[in-house]
């Protein structure tokens, strides 16, 4: 897999997944743009950033305005003059009883979890329409987009949508060469792994919960331009979790 001197934004790239995901294109040698809800991030984030090398441009976004989004693919056009791929990472989620959840609540996870999918979308796609190659473009979706616990109803609503918008965009952006796929991670942990318990991993085919890393491969995966044959696929990253059969053992 080769992404020397691809230029790549990552939303919500400065912590978490996001932030394995950046490490993973830029020690491949690529531009990594990262758009991040923080006005400054940590002295630990920028070490890492210099540890890893390369060359990596930090955008303050709010990925809930639109004039954010815009602003962002124009800083990363005009610092590294084109647009190759797009990880859409960024999101929350407000877990609440139904009967307490508001519309504000609802609204907020909504339109950080799903319209900034579109918009960043769209604007990304307008800058890779123009290469000679096109572009490609990663959706973070989740297990939760597939089965669900009580009071999950506006994150699972997200991320079911962007199942959906994933193909709806496939479609749309095939005639300029860029793919669209999802990635649903299920139990990713950002922490220490000594915080987990044996059982934690034992809930898994793959006997282990799921790291940052595990994302960030199957992202470059879908982001080569070999795998062009790839498009619109929602891509379950989750040990097995979701096909494992579970009961409750006397």
């Amino acid at each position: 897999m080769n992404f020397l001197n691809k230029v790549v934004v990552i939303t919500g790239g400065a912590r978490g997944i996001g932030l394995g995901v950046a490490k993973a294109y830029a020690e491949k040698g690529a531009k990594v743009v990262i758009a991040d809800v923080e006005a400054k991030i940590s002295t630990q984030t920028k070490d890492e950033f210099q540890q890893w090398g390369g060359d990596i441009l930090y955008v303050q976004t709010d990925v809930r305005i639109e004039k954010d989004i815009i602003r962002l693919f124009e800083a990363a056009q005009k610092s590294y003059g084109c647009i190759d791929i797009l990880i859409n990472n960024a999101g929350k989620g407000v877990f609440k009883s139904p009967y307490e959840l508001t519309i504000e609540e609802w609204d907020d996870v909504l339109n950080t979890n799903l319209r900034s999918v579109f918009l960043c979308s769209r604007e990304a796609a307008r800058y890779m329409r123009k290469n000679s190659t096109g572009g490609a473009i990663v959706n973070m979706a989740s297990t939760r987009a597939l089965m669900s616990e009580p009071n999950s109803e506006a994150y699972g609503a997200s991320k079911g949508g962007i199942v959906a918008i994933t193909h709806a965009l496939a479609a749309s952006f095939s005639q300029d060469r860029i793919t669209v796929n999802a990635i649903s991670p299920g139990w990713i942990h950002n922490g220490n792994e000594a915080e987990l318990s044996q059982a934690d991993h034992e809930q898994h085919l793959s006997r282990r919960v799921g790291k940052p890393s595990d994302i960030a491969r199957a992202c470059l995966y879908l982001t080569d331009p070999d795998n062009d044959f790839v498009t619109g696929i929602n891509l379950v990253v989750d040990g097995g979790m979701t096909r494992k059969m579970m009961y409750v053992e006397e």
